[in-house]
């Protein structure tokens, strides 16, 4: 720490500035955080599964979890939860955040599991 301050005076940034700098990483931080309890997480999820994940609507899915093990069609993909459609034709509301953190495996619904 003592260094950064060192290097901050060597450089020549004005005590404003360093203020400014550490309130915006700061800020960030703290939205960070908030984040992974709120709606933002989901949106953020739901572009990186958009962009990311190799699941599109058709696909059929198994999620895999310890205690839920869902299986079925994804119908949609919204900002908010990607819906599945099991083949009892109950629909399944996962959100994006737990949709992004789960483990999952794409497979082919006529060929054997």
């Amino acid at each position: 720490m003592t260094a950064i301050i060192l290097l901050t005076g060597v450089w020549g940034f004005k005590q404003n500035e360093i203020a400014l700098f550490a309130s915006t990483i700061l800020t960030a931080l703290g939205i960070a955080f908030f984040a992974h309890w709120s709606l933002l997480s989901n949106i953020t999820s739901s572009i990186l599964i958009f962009f990311n994940h190799p699941v599109k609507l058709g696909d059929f899915i198994k999620v895999l979890h310890k205690d839920y093990q869902y299986e079925g069609e994804v119908i949609e993909l919204n900002y908010f939860f990607v819906y599945i459609k099991t083949v009892n034709n109950a629909i399944i509301t996962i959100p994006n955040s737990h949709f992004f953190d789960k483990s999952f495996s794409v497979f082919d619904p006529k060929s054997d599991k």
